[in-house]
């Protein structure tokens, strides 16, 4: 369940192939209940407004159960840490974009190409985008960056770069940035372990570790979210 600026977005999984005989009855509970949108296993059931989030001023509207940050606050705060960072810079890449937390805030100033290996999650991005008004360039490119990181000569004509990955992390994207001449760095993470396994990697590559902020984004959990900024001197 999702809180958004039009209304609580729900979206239920693995109902299965049965559950199409019940989206009239969902439909008018959803109705009843004044839901922006129900979806069922990524279908949406009804949509009685766009369920948009407010990024920066920017509205975005994600796929039904695509991936999210999980607070609004948290979100605000990892973002102002890297568009600070970032001041200055002409060209950015936002690597593991998902909807675009990073890429539409940035574009504010600066064109970005964002990468996803979600492709969903890209077109809410583009939608977004094309729909704000005043923003900079931002160029969408699906790619798997696990299996098919970005390559040195690929980030020459970036000065910044920000990734977000998954627990896993991003080894592969680590070592290619660590090989490149990007001057600002933002790692953004969720997971301590492959976060540090990352970092070493920017460290042995030449960068410099120059910030570290905790997000408590995870409440009543033992999780929590760090942005890192790295500059190569």
């Amino acid at each position: 369940m999702l809180d958004t600026q039009a209304g609580l977005d729900v979206t239920i999984d693995g109902a299965g192939k049965g559950a199409a005989k019940l989206f009239p009855k969902l439909g008018q509970v959803a109705f009843e209940a004044d839901l922006a949108r129900l979806s069922v296993d990524g279908e949406v059931v009804i949509e009685a407004r766009p369920p948009a989030l407010n990024m920066d001023g920017v509205a975005a509207v994600p796929a039904p159960g695509g991936f999210t940050q999980a607070s609004a606050q948290a979100e605000a705060a990892m973002a102002e840490r890297v568009l600070e960072a970032f001041d200055g810079a002409r060209q950015v890449v936002d690597l593991y974009c998902g909807l675009g937390t990073f890429a539409l805030r940035i574009a504010r100033t600066t064109p970005v190409h964002a990468v996803e290996n979600d492709r969903a999650a890209l077109k809410a991005l583009d939608a977004a985008w094309r729909r704000a008004k005043g923003l900079k360039a931002v160029s969408h490119e699906a790619r798997d960056l696990a299996r098919r990181p970005l390559m040195k000569d690929e980030l020459e004509k970036f000065d910044a770069a920000v990734f977000d990955p998954p627990r896993a992390g991003a080894r592969a994207q680590a070592e290619m940035l660590a090989a490149s001449a990007i001057k600002t760095i933002a790692a953004v993470s969720c997971n301590p372990a492959t976060l540090a396994r990352d970092l070493r990697i920017l460290v042995d590559g030449g960068y410099t570790i120059k910030s570290v902020l905790p997000v408590d984004q995870f409440l009543f959990s033992p999780h929590i979210e760090v942005v890192v900024i790295l500059k190569r001197e």
